[in-house]
């Protein structure tokens, strides 16, 4: 399939009082047309700062320092954040999903008025053009009597239903690329799966590509095709979901498949856990971040410089020095 995004190069910092936060350092990712790609890792490792940037939705005092963000072949490092140009990109052509569905919708307008104006500004469309068009989208995510809830008001829905709305809005006016940045944060267990199958459902319908940004490793098995694995601003794993699970090459990604509960281990058996903090980025090590926290660590790890991606498999690369085998024991 083809690439319609690709970064090369992420660097995304913030400017602080107490030093320069490095939360994205040298990312570079890639998503294909039609497929669902999987952004794993703690909190704090720059899983939604790196999506954040390429919608160019970093303001100060954040900024992006360098790298290139291409989407169907132009650079959208050479349009200005507010501009046009990548107005004309933002929501009609990448649209995000955001954290917080609490807090992402205005609570003064209208549900109603918050999906037509999507699409009154990027498709042109009339108010009752528009309308009708946002009762069949509410009603396509699966919103009870969309014509009737359209006057209302954000706080008159469920989280979940909150959530539904703004995958309508996101959808609304057909992106090649649907960002969901944890989309099942605070919802209950049932209605984390019957969003995540919506999703996956929608931009079946819609030939949209899916970037799932989650700690969630559960949620990419079901879903991703390919995973990138996030630890202290950097890519330090990425594969296929078959590889990333089957044959896992980076210690963070063997800590975290440990630390998901399985239907197979034996009764009464704790579950694994990472031990130690991730570092501060801004005071971050010359050689592996992950180093204090390894427990397969070995001297060249301590005497280096983090290493590069590399080619472990088939388009499975991994950033790490320790033999496979020896992280197998």
């Amino acid at each position: 399939m083809a690439t319609i995004l690709e970064v090369k190069n992420l660097r995304t910092q913030f400017r602080t009082f107490a030093g320069v936060v490095k939360a994205v350092d040298d990312a570079s990712f890639r998503i294909d047309e039609q497929e669902i790609v999987g952004v794993v890792g703690e909190s704090g490792c720059g899983k939604s700062v790196s999506q954040l940037s390429v919608m160019r939705l970093i303001s100060r005092p954040g900024e992006i320092t360098s790298g290139q963000i291409l989407f169907e072949g132009q650079d959208l490092m050479k349009y200005e954040a507010n501009g046009p140009e990548m107005r004309s990109v933002r929501g009609a052509k990448i649209a995000m999903v955001f954290q917080e569905p609490m807090t992402s919708l205005n609570p003064v307008l209208t549900i109603g008025r918050q999906v037509t104006e999507m699409l009154e500004l990027h498709l042109r469309m009339t108010k009752d053009v528009a309308r009708g068009r946002a009762i069949e989208l509410l009603d396509m995510v699966g919103i009870p009597a969309a014509e009737t809830r359209l006057d209302d008001y954000p706080h008159q829905f469920s989280g979940g239903m909150r959530q539904r709305v703004m995958v309508a809005m996101a959808l609304s006016c057909n992106p090649r690329i649907l960002i969901a940045d944890e989309p099942t944060t605070s919802l209950d267990v049932t209605t984390q799966a019957q969003l995540l199958e919506l999703m996956k459902e929608m931009i079946g319908k819609f030939n949209s590509s899916l970037v799932l940004v989650t700690h969630n490793l559960g949620v990419v098995a079901r879903y991703a095709q390919r995973i990138y694995i996030m630890y202290a601003g950097r890519i330090v794993e990425t594969g296929s979901c078959k590889d990333i699970f089957r044959k896992p090459r980076h210690p963070y990604t063997i800590g975290l498949l440990r630390c998901v509960p399985r239907i197979d281990e034996q009764e009464g058996k704790t579950l694994d856990s990472i031990k130690g903090l991730p570092p501060d980025l801004i005071d971050m090590p010359r050689n592996c971040a992950f180093l204090p926290r390894c427990p397969y660590a070995i001297d060249r790890c301590r005497v280096e410089p983090w290493p590069d991606l590399e080619l472990v498999g088939d388009e499975h690369y991994a950033r790490c020095f320790i033999n496979p085998e020896e992280m197998q024991r």
